[in-house]
C-alpha cells in the first residue's frame, strides 16, 4: 500500500508542473497571453517583453517553486528511502521527470508549455542546494556577460548533470537530470538556430510580433 501511494507522487508532480505561471500571472495582471507575442514561449523571459518586470519575476519564482516543491514533497513523503533505497531513488527520479514534463506539456494549458529553465532550476535546488546554486551561478555568469537567456540556459543545462556527478558520483538521479538536460536543449532548438544566425533576442529586448 505504501509503495502504491508513493507511486502517486509521480502523476501528482506532473499536475504541479502543469501549472503555467506565465499564463496565470498574465491573466491576473491583465497582460497579453504569453503565447501570442515575442517567442510565444510561456516563460519569464518572454513575459519580460511586455515591459512588466514584476510579472516576469513572479513567473520566474512560480515556475521555479513548483519544481522545488514537487521534489521536496516527494523527499518528505519518501523519507530517508528517497536517498538510500533503490526504489525510493527511482521514484524521486520519476517525480523529477514528471514535474519537468508537466511544465513542457501542461495538461491545464493545451500541452503548450515553456522551455523549463526556471522549473529545472527549482528541481536542482530540491535535489541539493549546492547543486542548484552551482548551476544557477553558471546561468547568471553566462547571462550577465553574453546577454542571451537561451545561451545561459543551455550552458546551465549542460553543466547541471556534470555538477551532480562531481558532487555525488554516478546515481539514478544523474540519469534523470541528464534527461532533463536533453529535453531542455531540445526545447531550445529554435534558439540555437537563432544564436547561430545572430538573430536571437537579448535579455530585456522589447516584445516583437511574429
Amino acid at each position: 500500500m505504501t509503495f502504491t501511494l508513493d507511486l502517486l507522487l509521480i502523476p501528482l508532480a506532473y499536475l504541479i508542473g502543469s501549472i503555467s505561471f506565465a499564463v496565470v500571472v498574465s491573466k491576473c495582471m491583465r497582460l497579453p497571453d504569453p503565447h501570442t507575442y515575442g517567442s510565444g514561449n510561456p516563460g519569464a523571459t518572454n513575459v519580460l517583453r511586455t515591459g512588466n518586470k514584476l510579472a516576469a519575476v513572479l513567473t520566474l519564482i512560480g515556475d521555479a517553486l513548483k519544481g522545488y516543491f514537487a521534489v521536496m514533497l516527494a523527499r518528505v513523503m519518501l523519507g530517508d528511502q528517497s536517498l538510500t533505497s533503490t526504489m525510493g531513488s527511482w521514484i524521486l527520479c520519476g517525480v523529477v521527470l514528471a514535474v519537468f514534463l508537466g511544465h513542457l506539456f501542461p495538461v491545464f494549458h493545451g500541452f503548450k508549455g515553456g522551455k523549463g529553465v526556471a522549473t529545472a532550476c527549482g528541481i536542482l535546488f530540491g535535489v541539493n542546494v549546492i547543486l542548484g546554486a552551482a548551476t544557477l551561478a553558471t546561468w547568471i555568469i553566462v547571462a550577465t556577460f553574453m546577454r542571451y537567456s537561451s545561451l545561459a540556459a543551455l550552458a546551465a543545462a549542460i553543466f547541471g548533470p556534470i555538477y551532480f556527478v562531481f558532487l555525488f558520483g554516478f546515481q539514478p538521479m544523474g540519469i534523470a537530470l541528464l534527461i532533463v538536460c536533453l529535453l531542455l536543449i531540445w526545447r531550445h532548438r529554435s534558439n540555437i538556430c537563432n544564436l547561430m544566425n545572430g538573430t536571437e533576442s537579448r535579455i530585456g529586448s522589447k516584445k516583437t510580433t511574429q
